[in-house]
């Protein structure tokens, strides 16, 4: 199923969604595809509701329309549909085309997303000073046949990408996309019946090879026309060959094939009637090692993107056994149960709520940055549904005087300002560890009584939680087997698991 159009709609990282939702322990079922969508920061309320109550939905939604998970827009009496293909149907057509699974968000400003630093700029960039120095060093068919070689260089390279899930849109766009299923379909059956197999490369990735060859030959060595001229002669054969699987084979034209024939037709004619014959057997030598290490070089980034990808694959299916909900529920409560007299110092959250997590710390302690910024991102997804509680370890005899300085400077910003300026004055903490600038936050010198956090220290060690982080769930410590960012993926069903003591 391709959620693609809803992952560009929400702006969600892409492969971020695919492996969560892949690795879900219930894949591929309406509860991944939910729990997905809330993972990455996207709430949102599945229901099954009768037709009858359709009336009163809002103007955006998701439905399985066609058996196939997509976005719902109302525009005046119509619906457009967002799904493989984009299509408009009316009230009746959606009606009868769709279960009574409707799925209802809230449109919020957090949602998770990886940022990547993008090559694209730097490709156009290396690009655009090939084609300058081209036109100043070479002759314009020189040139021309270098641009040419450039735009093999770029299709091959998306063609390289998309077999390991990276969407192209420039192979999209030349297939026809979405907008024309057909010509789409006929791109992916010529590339899957490609039987090539050298050292793992299919034709697509000797295309990458050929063209990047003749760019580095034809801007290195001007003069070996002649390699560039006989290269060029015997990817004749190769365009006979598509031709012959297109037509004769499968029987269906692909787009993208027959913009790689124009280019390769476009070069055999200058070759032909422009470059000489004249052999230069240094530049000879040079460009068929050249050739050799290319080859060599894409089966080798070939065999690690294949690694990586069966890796990948492989990890999904364990995660989906590590995520299952009621493994982890057996796990957790397993422990025994710790019961802290202290609710009240530095509690956070609504103090109504069913879930409360509790997080042994200490400010100094360097991996419990992460475990703030957890508690921090709980309780912003989950403001009604969560109550946290920050236990930072401290006794008079065993620290000194900044530690006692910071403590109470944290329960001052506590007791009089809001939570969220305390949660942000944590955070500033153990960005910063400057004890100066909490203190500027505090705005007093007077010192706070800390026997609260004495006797929260005292109850701490009585029950054996020694050593920083640790989380707490509703008195049951989180399990060792698991990290403590796999809380992400278990809280929503935790908040709704009415058999969860509490």
């Amino acid at each position: 199923m391709n959620f693609d159009r809803l992952i560009d709609h929400f702006k969600l990282d892409k492969q971020e969604f695919y492996f969560q939702f892949n690795s879900h322990p219930n894949y591929p079922s309406a509860l991944a595809f939910s729990d997905t969508l809330n993972f990455l920061g996207l709430k949102n309320d599945a229901y099954e509701l009768d037709k009858e109550y359709w009336d009163e939905l809002p103007e955006e939604y998701m439905a399985l329309v066609d058996n196939s998970f997509s976005l719902v827009k109302k525009k005046g009496s119509d619906y457009t549909i967002y799904s493989d293909k984009v299509k408009t149907l009316t009230k009746e057509e959606l009606y009868k085309n769709s279960g009574d699974f409707v799925l209802l968000f809230e449109k919020t400003e957090n949602v998770k997303t990886k940022s990547f630093f993008n090559f694209k700029p730097f490709i156009y960039l290396v690009f655009g000073i090939i084609i300058l120095y081209s036109f100043l060093q070479f002759r314009w068919y020189e040139s021309i046949f270098n641009i040419l070689s450039l735009v093999g260089v770029y299709i091959s390279l998306e063609l390289f990408n998309q077999k390991f899930g990276q969407e192209s849109a420039v192979v999209s766009n030349i297939c026809g996309g979405a907008a024309n299923s057909s010509s789409q379909s006929s791109c992916s059956k010529i590339f899957s019946s490609d039987k090539t197999d050298v050292l793992g490369l299919k034709l697509s990735d000797f295309s990458l090879i050929y063209f990047l060859g003749i760019t580095f030959s034809g801007l290195l060595f001007p003069q070996s026309q002649v390699i560039l001229r006989i290269t060029a002669m015997i990817s004749i054969l190769v365009i006979f060959y598509s031709f012959y699987v297109q037509a004769f084979v499968e029987k269906s034209l692909c787009r993208v094939c027959l913009v790689i024939i124009l280019v390769l037709l476009g070069q055999i004619a200058l070759s032909s009637f422009y470059f000489s014959w004249d052999i230069n057997l240094s530049a000879v030598f040079t460009s068929i090692i050249l050739f050799i290490s290319l080859f060599f070089t894409v089966a080798f980034l070939n065999n690690l993107m294949n690694q990586k990808e069966e890796l990948k694959k492989s990890n999904a299916k364990n995660l989906r056994f590590k995520r299952n909900y009621d493994l982890f529920k057996r796990e957790l409560t397993d422990n025994e149960k710790i019961d802290f007299a202290d609710k009240h110092t530095f509690f956070l959250g609504n103090r109504d709520a069913k879930m409360h997590i509790s997080v042994v710390s200490n400010p100094y302690c360097g991996f419990c940055k992460d475990a703030h910024k957890i508690i921090e991102d709980l309780l912003l997804q989950y403001p009604d549904e969560i109550s946290a509680q920050i236990r930072f370890n401290y006794s008079n005899e065993k620290t000194d005087e900044k530690y006692t300085r910071l403590i109470s400077d944290f329960l001052n910003i506590y007791k009089n300002k809001s939570q969220k300026e305390f949660l942000n004055s944590v955070d500033t903490w153990f960005k910063n560890k400057d004890e100066n600038e909490i203190k500027r936050k505090s705005g007093t010198e007077n010192m706070e009584d800390l026997t609260s956090l004495i006797q929260m220290t005292a109850e701490n060690s009585s029950a054996g939680l020694n050593f920083t982080p640790v989380f707490i769930i509703n008195g049951y410590q989180f399990p060792e087997k698991y990290d403590r960012e796999d809380i992400h993926y278990f809280i929503s069903e935790l908040i709704e698991d009415e058999d969860f003591p509490s």
